[in-house]
């Protein structure tokens, strides 16, 4: 059982993109470019937790300008694309935050996630992960990939964190 202080010790959450921040579906144009759909309660959820002061990174195996834009209009700075074996660069992730593995938490989809959940202090999956997937996470959340499973683990960690209510209240007031 995954305790509260566990969630509120998260100083990073890494994403993967497809199938986590997307549903998964990869559309292309008749040009190659990728067309990528992101959910905005996702958005608000991360551009909210990054506003109290958690830190927020992408770990995905594509590359694709439509990320880079969707990183850029929600303030994401921390993007490695085209990691193909995504536990090799949390080394890196590491050295360039200061945050150690302990204190981040992953959200995969997929076998390609695996290697990095196992090594991070906290591993989400979504509702429609692969079943692999679903029987190595710590939390899977309720909703599926692309259609606000990103905007539910936000919540979760900022309830646990008691920031919840303040955010909540610059709402209703």
């Amino acid at each position: 059982m995954i305790t509260k202080d566990k969630l509120s010790n998260i100083k990073l959450l890494l994403l993967d993109v497809d199938g986590v921040l997307t549903d998964g579906t990869i559309t292309y144009c008749d040009s190659g470019e990728q067309i990528k759909s992101f959910n905005s309660k996702d958005g608000l959820g991360l551009r909210l937790l990054m506003d109290s002061g958690v830190q927020v990174g992408i770990v995905t195996g594509r590359t694709s300008m439509a990320l880079k834009h969707r990183c850029d209009n929600i303030g994401i700075t921390l993007l490695f694309d085209g990691i193909k074996e995504k536990s090799k660069i949390l080394s890196t992730i590491e050295s360039r935050t200061k945050i150690p593995a302990e204190h981040m938490a992953y959200v995969g989809d997929d076998l390609i996630d695996l290697p990095i959940m196992k090594k991070v202090g906290l591993s989400f999956c979504v509702a429609d992960a692969s079943d692999e997937v679903k029987d190595h996470a710590d939390i899977v959340t309720e909703k599926n990939g692309g259609k606000g499973a990103v905007r539910e683990i936000c919540e979760m960690i900022l309830k646990s964190k008691g920031k919840w209510e303040t955010i909540l209240n610059r709402y209703l007031l």
